[in-house]
């Protein structure tokens, strides 16, 4: 008897929700008015569904007085911040898309972000850390210095318009956070509630930069309905409610913060709770002993991080019950630890990516501890996944095949980009997503490997191609290989392959500090080694496995 083929279905006796992100807040809102919504502590906010949906509002309004229009993009380049927040339900409210813009990015990347999807507006913070972000942004338009607010014509941004900057004092050329929110007047409120009216679930509402191995990044566009439902289902899979916390150290800026975090709260009308603008283990402790919050999000680096922090035995963390573990395989002893020591026992694993609002497996807590490690869970509701062989034929259930999903989830595709997105949904709208993964008899899916050359670091997206394309700019490198190594702490570390131009010489610290000032800060590669040429095959292709291999012996991994 020949097995089962390769393909789930996840049936459901819950339906997708039919709501905008407007229409979500309101209904919340409406549900649970005096039930805490969003807790920031480095900002000390503290706000209640009602007032977060007032704050929501007030913004939303203020957008669109701005003169901003259905369709148009708005930039968010910043850290956790209760601002990012209120704008990731602001802009759909107002019918507008919600671009997200890596805090990390430097003045390349940005650059190209804000033009790539001709964003009208951009919202950022003066500085974070040793990120200076006016500086960049006004290093790439100087004109912003000597514009009124909302009249910036620059040469390399030519379509933005808006500067809102996330501080008391305006900068020349900018408006303040507080000078929008105050745009959101009465009459501006009833323009707002006249606009919502047009809107549909399946508008598009959020683009995310995803690189795969080819090329610049892509902006995956996400809907109304891509990201709402996979809210509302990774929370039912945490089984949250509106009594619980969930403390949120992951970044907003990835699907992570945004829906697994967010969005999962605000669909089940459970607290927000924001340790900080970015992780810091200690802070995170803090956080959760003194909110007493009931989930708690992180990459394996970051739990890691917080089992191991010298001060740990001196927080009670009692009131843990769930949480979302993803970016990067979890070793079963740190799930153990924090099963045990964090009292994490519903702790849930989750896979998916960007392209597909991202989750279509996860675990749920009567899942044995020993499936939510050597496994990424089963379906998604309401979602479809087929592993096929290279003729695109479903492979029986325990072989190896490329995932390919189809459903609510599959994003509309990467902006302005048809000839991509061709390259990933194909005409029966299954998106392949390059990974290799094994489902076994009783539907677990295991990732097993990539197709796509990607390195994860530390839960970062760490894409090859990109990289290598930036190092040719340098002018002593004449070729480069960019390829991921195991790493004890982050997963993977990236790893640079150099042949250098005749007569040149370099070093290590040379290469590094090169990419240091123009990418950010998890793509400068690790280790960078000086070849004289690179393992091919016969027929001319690159063997970066066999590039890993070497690298691996001489580290002794």
């Amino acid at each position: 008897m020949s097995a089962a083929p390769s393909y789930v279905h996840g049936a459901s006796p819950k339906p997708l929700l039919g709501d905008t992100v407007g229409a979500l807040i309101d209904r919340i809102a409406a549900t649970h008015p005096e039930r805490p919504a969003l807790v920031v502590r480095a900002q000390h906010v503290r706000m209640n569904y009602r007032e977060f949906h007032a704050e929501v509002e007030r913004v939303a309004a203020g957008l669109l007085a701005l003169g901003l229009t259905r369709n148009d993009r708005v930039g968010i380049w910043a850290p956790n911040r209760a601002e990012w927040v209120a704008l990731q339900f602001a802009a759909p409210k107002a019918g507008l898309i919600l671009v997200n813009i890596n805090p990390a990015y430097r003045a390349h990347e940005l650059e190209y972000a804000l033009n790539r999807v001709a964003c009208r507006a951009v919202v950022l913070p003066r500085r974070f850390k040793t990120s200076h972000y006016l500086d960049i942004l006004a290093g790439l338009a100087p004109e912003l210095a000597a514009s009124g607010p909302g009249q910036l014509h620059a040469a390399r941004l030519p379509e933005l318009r808006e500067v809102i900057l996330l501080d008391d004092m305006p900068a020349p050329g900018t408006r303040s956070w507080q000078q929008l929110a105050a745009l959101g007047d009465a009459s501006a409120l009833a323009h707002l509630h006249e606009a919502e009216r047009a809107l549909g679930f399946d508008d598009p509402v959020n683009i995310q930069f995803t690189s795969g191995t080819t090329g610049a990044p892509k902006g995956a566009t996400l809907t109304h309905h891509n990201i709402v439902n996979n809210g509302w289902f990774i929370g039912e899979a945490m089984r949250l409610t509106e009594h619980d916390r969930l403390c949120i150290p992951v970044p907003f800026y990835h699907c992570f913060g945004m829906v697994l975090g967010n969005l999962a709260c605000v669909t089940h009308g459970a607290c927000m709770v924001i340790p900080g603008e970015g992780f810091d283990a200690l802070t995170t402790l803090e956080t959760v002993a003194a909110e007493k919050c009931t989930g708690l999000h992180g990459v394996p680096t970051m739990f890691i991080a917080e089992l191991e922090h010298p001060r740990f035995a001196e927080f009670d963390l009692g009131s843990l019950r769930t949480g979302i573990m993803a970016g990067s395989p979890c070793p079963i002893e740190v799930m153990r630890r924090v099963v045990e020591e964090m009292h994490m026992a519903e702790v849930t694993i989750a896979y998916g990516m960007t392209e597909t609002s991202p989750v279509s497996f996860q675990t749920v807590p009567d899942d044995p501890l020993e499936r939510r490690v050597d496994s990424v869970g089963r379906i998604h509701p309401h979602l479809e996944v087929k592993l096929v062989d290279e003729h695109g034929r479903v492979v029986p259930r325990g072989m190896p095949g490329e995932l390919c999903t189809r459903g609510y989830s599959v994003m509309l595709g990467y902006w302005d980009d048809p000839a991509r997105t061709g390259e990933v949904i194909d005409s029966a709208r299954w998106m392949h997503t390059g990974d290799l993964a094994v489902i076994d008899a009783d539907g677990y899916c295991s990732i097993v490997g990539r197709l796509k050359d990607m390195i994860i670091r530390g839960g970062e997206n760490v894409y090859p191609r990109e990289i290598e394309e930036f190092l040719y700019t340098h002018p002593k490198v004449q070729d480069v290989q960019v390829f991921g190594v195991p790493d004890p702490k982050f997963g993977e570390q990236s790893c640079a392959w150099i042949r250098l131009r005749g007569g040149c010489t370099s070093s290590e610290a040379e290469i590094q500090d090169y990419c240091r000032h123009h990418l950010a800060y998890y793509k400068v590669p690790h280790y960078v080694r000086f070849v004289d040429a690179f393992p091919m095959t016969v027929t001319g292709k690159v063997q970066k496995y066999l590039m890993r291999e070497a690298m691996v012996a001489e580290l002794g991994l």
